[in-house]
């Protein structure tokens, strides 16, 4: 069953009440919590489906030529701006991940947040079909698609952005200290991006070592 707060936020978000609460559920899952029927399916559904929505969108309310719709679709479908977007209507707290990596900090992982992303589409236009779910992205995506600076961006995302702008690798996050008892814990994280340099941080997670150390790095190089 639904936690009411997931379908109170489900509804905000997709404009429509649930109605497969299991569909729903799985479009939330993380393979880490061990169960059969996780989002995976529904993320490579929803990942399709957004791309059309995306494209349907710059075709009719743009004249630019195909090369450069193609690599504005690329932005706006990326998995940097999907989890961008996760983090800036609360979908982290609203996933059901293992303890593992929970602690590891997947609740703010850029991946596991488009995944996720993805998988709500998925969903979504499993249940209802294409126009919902197409009007469900334009609602999640408008001020991205108007091309309005909205909120601050997070950290990583704002990295991550960076460095495909800069047609750079992409960030890598490693864990280079684990220490204290475990009621005080501290990580320290380094982030690098591939010929450019990189930067560390330490936090009291690891997910916000993470954020500071893109934050370090964004002051350093960019």
């Amino acid at each position: 069953m639904l936690d009411p707060r997931v379908r109170a936020f489900l509804v905000q978000h997709t404009g429509h009440e649930p109605e497969d609460e299991a569909l729903w559920l799985a479009a939330l899952t993380h393979g880490s919590t061990g169960e059969k029927r996780n989002y995976e399916r529904l993320e490579f559904l929803g990942d399709r489906v957004l791309g059309l929505a995306v494209a349907e969108w710059l075709y009719q309310n743009s004249d630019e030529p195909e090369g450069r719709l193609s690599q504005r679709l690329n932005a706006l479908v990326s998995r940097a701006t999907c989890a961008s977007i996760a983090r800036d209507i609360g979908l982290g707290p609203h996933m059901r991940l293992g303890k593992q990596a929970r602690d590891d900090g997947g609740e703010d992982s850029d991946n596991i947040l488009g995944d996720v992303m993805e998988a709500i589409i998925g969903a979504c236009f499993t249940e209802r079909g294409f126009e919902p779910a197409r009007d469900m992205v334009r609602l999640l995506w408008a001020d991205t698609l108007a091309g309005k600076t909205g909120k601050r961006k997070h950290p990583k995302s704002a990295l991550q952005e960076w460095a495909a702008g800069n047609r750079r690798r992409m960030p890598e996050y490693r864990l280079i200290d684990r220490s204290g008892p475990d009621h005080a814990l501290r990580f320290t994280v380094e982030v690098s991006v591939h010929k450019v340099g990189s930067a560390q941080a330490t936090a009291n997670s690891k997910q916000d070592a993470e954020t500071l150390a893109a934050e370090e790095f964004m002051k350093k190089f960019a």
